[in-house]
């Protein structure tokens, strides 16, 4: 009996690689969710270790089935990666984290307070270091291709119930050019790179073989907003364009294939959407888990949908099955102040999709 059971397992983890290498994706993951008609997929970032947590357990009560970190996991700000080791350890072992894990499929990026340095890019001396360390704290398995590359982009196919997802997770940092900067203000870069020559490659095979429902791109910083004067895809407006290209081919091939860009990075949170050569792409940002930041006045972004959000706040992805078919909504939750009459966690934006 035990010997067939293994022989069973055997043929099942083969027909998970073979379902891997068909849609390009570095692994395939069985996602459980606690609705048969709905499913919940999480995100957040900033997250300073050494603040209170509040969120994990809000996010527990939507039922998230998947949760993915968009970067500031943690803030260690080091090259000491003894240092780092101990803070990431510090994050796993805390007691809301731990009882969130438990029940939650964990992803995740990086940006650059977990990358080693603020606003850091390739010149970090010790970047394949701390890329270990990450993919360490995200239990990544060993046998992941994420850890046979340079940088920490990975990809995965979300098997469940409702539908595949697909999960794309960019590295930012690993291959980024120098920003130019004047004082605290990002310029632009006509000659830089975001995501390198190789990791180019592997995203163009990543959305080229993929007819998952739905397609989920994660990067840590924002891509649609171009106005605010921080760390941004449009800093590198040469490769702003060939994203928003590809993103755009992509769509128009696989006009059944929902896709959303979700980014975190700037303490708020808010809704973006540009209608790009006649299609409409949709990022949503969401940041800060433990410490949002309050801006006298609103922030321009063109392309801003709703309102600006500072409260601590997570994004949520909520799949519906109706009568009409698989229904997406984008939302942001938002932690309340405790003098607030509000109620703790509210829903501060959504948009269907």
């Amino acid at each position: 009996m035990f010997r067939n059971l293994s022989l069973l397992s055997f043929l099942f983890a083969i027909l998970l690689m073979k379902s891997a290498q068909l849609f390009a994706a570095d692994a395939v993951i069985e996602l459980d969710s606690p609705g048969a008609d709905e499913l919940v997929i999480a995100f957040g970032s900033c997250n300073d270790q050494n603040k209170a947590q509040p969120l994990w357990q809000q996010i527990s009560k939507q039922g998230a089935a998947a949760f993915i970190w968009l970067g500031d996991n943690v803030y260690a700000d080091t090259d000491d990666m003894q240092k780092m080791a101990k803070i990431y350890a510090q994050q796993k072992q805390n007691p809301e984290y731990q009882r969130f894990v438990q029940n939650t499929a964990v992803f995740g990026t990086w940006d650059d307070h977990d990358y080693g340095v603020n606003d850091g890019g390739a010149s970090f001396a010790k970047k394949q270091q701390s890329a270990e360390l990450l993919l360490d704290f995200l239990d990544v398995p060993a046998d992941n291709p994420a850890h046979k590359r340079e940088g920490v982009y990975q990809s995965y196919l979300l098997n469940t119930e409702l539908a595949r997802i697909k999960l794309i997770l960019l590295d930012t940092r690993y291959f980024r050019s120098e920003l130019n900067k004047q004082g605290r203000t990002t310029l632009k870069n006509d000659q830089g790179t975001v995501l390198g020559q190789d990791q180019w490659q592997w995203l163009e095979q990543e959305l080229q073989n993929n007819d998952a429902e739905l397609t989920v791109l994660a990067s840590s910083i924002q891509v649609l907003p171009s106005e605010h004067r921080f760390e941004k895809w449009d800093n590198f407006p040469k490769e702003r364009k060939r994203l928003l290209d590809l993103l755009h081919r992509y769509q128009k091939e696989n006009p059944k294939n929902n896709l959303v860009i979700i980014s975190g990075d700037r303490h708020m949170a808010e809704i973006s959407q540009l209608n790009y050569q006649g299609l409409t792409l949709t990022e949503i940002t969401s940041s800060s888990l433990t410490h949002g930041f309050f801006l006298k006045r609103p922030e321009q972004n063109s392309y801003r949908v709703g309102k600006q959000v500072y409260q601590e706040n997570y994004g949520v992805l909520r799949l519906h099955k109706s009568a009409e078919g698989l229904k997406l909504r984008a939302e942001i939750h938002s932690q309340a102040p405790a003098s607030s009459k509000t109620k703790l966690d509210g829903l501060a934006e959504s948009i269907a999709l």
